[in-house]
């Protein structure tokens, strides 16, 4: 597991404090937190509470068991995921969720979780960010979800290899490709993690390439009978920039050390 290091410029003898709950208001008010609609067992915002105070952040694209001992492990108090705990239900606490209890208690570590809200986040989102990364410019909203926009699209002229090697640089593996349009990419449509059986979705709102992390294997003939590229570039590795980018923003803002914990799946 590589561990990517990041630091708000103190000396570690510091250790700076913030309070838990100026953390969590100052993200749900600039994500809006209670303003986008999303999945029913998303459950946006502080998720587990600690002790009260912040003195480190780690931040991962999921919340797990895994995730969780690597928290623990580089001494964080507040861990900012993408994915967080409660997508479906996690009663009865025995077992691993006992041990997933046990861990975040007994190291006052809490858990900030955000979803839609953070992918459609026009500065600090895995879809702004993403597309920024890639050189994607003037984006408009893109693809409707749970009543609001959550990716963007832009108008360019790219070839489909050039972009694959842009998308390959920015997520650190080959993508996936399905060469199902021009060789000459014009309407680009960016929606992070796995938005890939909506194909049609993204072919009807006027994009002639649609750059998502995940889809199924029926989706190649899907893709070829729209007239559209497909670039798959993983789940994971397509939703790794708003975590980082949330850590950050909040580093500047209070004074904070943070590190991302990458736990890649490879999907």
């Amino acid at each position: 597991m590589v561990r990517q290091n990041r630091s708000a410029g103190n000396n570690k003898t510091e250790m700076p404090e913030t309070s838990l709950a100026d953390i969590a208001a100052y993200c749900d008010r600039n994500l809006r937190t209670a303003e986008i609609g999303d999945y029913d067992g998303a459950a946006n915002g502080l998720q587990v509470e600690n002790s009260g105070a912040v003195t480190r952040i780690a931040t991962a694209v999921d919340a797990s068991l895994a995730t969780v001992k690597l928290a623990v492990a580089v001494k964080a108090d507040l861990l900012i995921v993408h994915h967080g705990l409660f997508w479906s239900p996690r009663q009865p606490w025995t077992g691993k969720n006992y041990e997933l209890l046990r861990l975040l208690v007994d190291n006052n570590l809490a858990v900030y979780s955000s979803h839609l809200p953070l992918d459609a986040h026009p500065r600090l989102g895995n879809n702004a960010r993403l597309c920024a990364t890639l050189g994607l410019k003037n984006l408009k909203p893109f693809f409707a979800s749970h009543g609001q926009a959550i990716g963007f699209k832009s108008r360019t002229k790219i070839s489909r290899a050039d972009l694959a090697a842009r998308l390959e640089k920015a997520a650190g593996a080959k993508p996936g490709i399905i060469p199902g349009g021009k060789n000459i990419c014009e309407n680009i449509g960016v929606v992070t993690g796995g938005a890939g059986t909506e194909l049609k979705q993204a072919a009807a709102e006027g994009v002639d390439t649609f750059i998502t992390g995940e889809g199924p294997h029926w989706t190649y003939a899907l893709a070829e009978e729209l007239g559209l590229n497909v670039f798959y570039g993983g789940h994971y590795a397509t939703e790794t920039f708003g975590v980082k980018a949330l850590a950050a923003e909040l580093s500047r803002k209070f004074k904070l050390p943070w590190e991302f914990l990458d736990h890649p799946t490879g999907l």
